[in-house]
């Protein structure tokens, strides 16, 4: 059977471009193959941009602007899949299948209200950049809006990658915590492969992982920086770790899996308030912005200590994140004797993972595998994941 081949697209909570991954995939679960044939991030147009971390940070919105932005996410999702075709030589197989993530713009986790007293309250997730315009102007079968199957189920719509990475990234003997740092942070625990070891699997967002550091960037620049290239502005500063402690008495980090989060909370107003009470301590902008980095890192290890089953042989980082060396380096200090490397290092590109693992939630969807694991997202069953569209 020759291998499928498909693109996946993804933008996650710090808006800072597509991440495009054409790739072969084989198999199915247990036996899944993958290759990365080419990986691009393609920007967004400047304004788009800018509107969408508007309406990511709250801003007020027309149904007929919605229903335009919706319609440019795509249209920008579609040109980066038409893009990234560039890389495949004349006479090899085609492109047949698009696996969209879409974009973010408000993600309210399970139980936030309730719905009537004859239901349960579930989540909300909503993703720009529909499904069925990208296969319209691609010409190519498009999977998008994952999260609702989830959702619907009860589960958070989050994290979705979890039974990827088990597939992708297990060991027979080393159990290993796959760490994503985009705006948000997401680990992945995998005990190593055995009886019953899919079920063992656990995964939830930790907390922060870009965003509030982008965001300080962003604010001590006025805009004219986007974020801390290797964590060189923060390593240049010195961490307040009273600050970082009282910072992780917040409810959210004290939350027990499985949870989600998003710029809703580790947003604009969280920096605000992050500020305010920095204020007594007189730090530098350095300092602020090495204090910040610390409770990125910092939530994460204290997500692990507190809710892993034990702590994990290795440590493997993926996403922007995994490029800040400050923070890194931060992570694994605080981490002690556990070995800390990107999935780069076992085949799987860091920056390019969560496209992939789109992709393979859209082919995993037209075989008709389930995406989701429960104990990641608190759904209550396995469900397909994801809405076809087909090439018009």
């Amino acid at each position: 059977m020759q291998p499928t081949r498909v693109i996946g697209l993804m933008s996650g909570t710090s808006v800072d471009g597509i991440d495009t991954a054409l790739v072969e995939i084989s198999g199915q679960d247990v036996n899944l193959q993958v290759k990365l044939i080419a990986g691009e991030t393609y920007p967004y147009p400047a304004k788009l941009q800018e509107r969408i971390l508007s309406i990511c940070a709250g801003a007020s919105i027309s149904m007929a602007e919605l229903a335009t932005i919706d319609d440019a996410i795509a249209v920008s999702f579609a040109t980066a899949a038409k893009h990234i075709q560039q890389y495949i030589s004349p006479g090899d197989p085609p492109v047949s299948l698009i696996g969209s993530h879409g974009q973010t713009v408000y993600h309210r986790p399970i139980g936030d209200r309730e719905l009537g007293t004859d239901h349960q309250a579930i989540g909300y997730s909503l993703q720009l950049g529909r499904g069925a315009l990208i296969a319209h102007i691609t010409g190519i079968t498009t999977v998008s809006n994952f999260r609702v199957g989830d959702i619907a189920v009860g589960g958070h719509g989050a994290p979705l990658v979890p039974r990827v990475d088990a597939f992708l990234l297990s060991h027979a003997q080393e159990s290993r915590c796959i760490q994503n740092i985009g705006g948000i942070g997401n680990v992945t625990f995998i005990p190593p492969r055995g009886d019953d070891w899919l079920s063992k699997i656990r995964g939830w967002d930790t907390g922060p992982g870009n965003s509030l550091l982008d965001l300080t960037v962003q604010y001590f620049t006025n805009g004219t920086k986007k974020y801390d290239e290797n964590g060189n502005w923060a390593a240049s500063g010195t961490p307040c770790y009273s600050l970082v402690e009282k910072w992780l008495n917040q409810d959210y980090f004290h939350l027990p899996p499985p949870k989600s989060t998003g710029r809703e909370l580790f947003g604009v107003n969280y920096l605000q308030d992050c500020l305010q009470d920095a204020e007594v301590y007189n730090l530098s902008q350095a300092d602020f912005l090495a204090t910040m980095t610390e409770l990125t890192a910092a939530s994460i290890v204290h997500s692990y200590q507190n809710f892993l089953p034990k702590m994990p042989e290795k440590v493997l980082l993926c996403g922007g994140g995994s490029r800040n060396i400050y923070l890194r380096n931060r992570l694994e200090l605080l981490l002690g004797g556990v070995s800390v490397a990107n999935t780069d290092t076992v085949g799987l590109s860091a920056a390019f993972k969560e496209a992939i693992a789109f992709a393979i939630l859209a082919y995993w969807r037209t075989i008709s595998l389930p995406g989701n694991l429960p104990a990641a997202t608190g759904a209550s069953q396995e469900v397909l994941l994801g809405e076809v569209y087909s090439k018009s």
